[in-house]
């Protein structure tokens, strides 16, 4: 029984991440929870393993089409590993019901990122049509991957809602190229939360393979058929999804704490 649901579940996440983008991870965390009934010590790592193997497998394409910056990326990676591991050290020392919480307003900045996306670009990085000025971008781009790297290690989401609007509202980087990159950051942060937090914590190998298989398999049928619905639309009503989630980890975990 439980094996099916989390087929169901990982089935779901996997067609908002093929919709969506990153964003559609952040729900991961509280299907472990409140569905399958896992501890937030367990939740964490085993999302952060759906989201890092999700995330690779979605950046292959980009890769081969040549939509990521690399340098970019390996910007926010040496910014954002250390602050996973500092992340993760946070919350071995914050009880669950302050991590429910915090995870709750994280999802709620989440929601108000994806109803206030306007499709505008920033320019902090660009040297005309094209090339970056890396003395101007660099310094933008250390505390943005800090902070993304900070929430992927307290948290265990991707952190694609922030990386995306830090890359094109902040930074200037064109859409496509920003999605690219905003992959290959996630999966360089996933990986440092997951060797840090497996050390102290067991996760169940087999509801996590379950979930990560389906979730993959989610994510490659609804980003081929992705084409065909209005993902302004679908984005508005996810992000109306991710607060009624909110606000129902924020109850709950205040009426049980």
């Amino acid at each position: 029984m439980t094996i099916g649901i989390t087929l169901a579940l990982g089935a779901v996440i996997g067609v908002l991440l093929g919709l969506l983008g990153g964003g559609g991870s952040i729900l991961a965390v509280p299907a472990l929870v409140y569905v399958l009934g896992l501890g937030i010590e367990q939740a964490i790592p085993m999302s952060l393993i759906v989201v890092g193997v999700a995330s690779a497998v979605g950046a292959l394409p980009k890769i081969r089409a040549r939509q990521v910056q690399w340098r970019l990326a390996a910007i926010f990676a040496v910014a954002g590993i250390p602050a996973t591991l500092i992340g993760t050290a946070i919350g071995r020392h914050l009880p669950p019901a302050v991590l429910l919480i915090g995870f709750a307003v994280v999802m709620v900045i989440a929601g108000i990122r994806m109803l206030q996306d306007n499709g505008g670009t920033g320019t902090a990085c660009k040297v005309g049509d094209s090339g970056i000025n890396w003395r101007r971008c660099a310094p933008r781009s250390i505390p943005a991957g800090f902070l993304v790297g900070l929430l992927t290690g307290l948290f265990g989401v991707g952190g694609g809602f922030l990386i995306i609007p830090a890359l094109v509202l902040l930074l200037g980087v064109e859409m496509p190229i920003a999605i690219g990159t905003s992959l290959l950051i996630i999966v360089a942060n996933s990986a440092a939360g997951v060797v840090s937090h497996t050390s102290g914590t067991s996760i169940d190998w087999s509801i996590t393979g379950a979930f990560v298989g389906t979730a993959i398999v989610g994510s490659l049928i609804a980003g081929h058929y992705g084409t065909k619905f209005d993902i302004g639309r679908l984005q508005r009503w996810f992000a109306y999804l991710v607060f009624a989630v909110a606000a129902y980890v924020l109850v709950a975990t205040i009426v049980i704490h």
